[in-house]
C-alpha cells in the first residue's frame, strides 16, 4: 500500500474511517450513558423487546455505558491534558484569543 491509497486529512472530525461516536462530545456521552441506563431499567422490568435471556439483555446494555464511559473519561483526559499545557507555557486564555 503506498501513501496515494491512504486519504489523509489535518483537520479533525468524522471521517470514513472514525466510529460513529466519534464526534458526540460530552453531552453526548452521558446521553449515551443515560439511554444505557434506561435500556437496563427496560431488561430489568422485562418489558416487551427483551431478550429471553437477561445475561444478552445487560450485556448489550453494558457495552452502550462502556462507549458512554470511554468516550467521557477521553473527553476529561484531552481537557486536562490541554489545560496543564497551557499552565505549562504560562500563557493566559486572554493571550491565547
Amino acid at each position: 500500500m503506498t501513501d496515494k491509497d491512504v486519504e489523509q486529512t489535518d483537520e479533525r472530525g468524522t471521517g470514513p474511517g472514525l466510529p460513529w461516536w466519534a464526534g458526540l462530545g460530552t453531552w453526548g456521552a452521558v446521553a449515551v450513558i443515560g439511554f444505557g441506563g434506561l435500556a437496563a431499567a427496560w431488561v430489568f422490568f422485562r418489558l416487551p423487546g427483551t431478550p429471553e435471556e437477561p445475561a444478552a439483555g445487560y450485556y448489550q446494555v453494558a457495552k452502550v455505558v462502556a462507549v458512554g464511559l470511554v468516550i467521557v473519561g477521553s473527553v476529561l483526559l484531552g481537557r486536562r491534558r490541554s489545560r496543564a499545557a497551557v499552565a505549562a507555557t504560562g500563557e493566559t486564555e486572554a493571550e491565547r484569543a
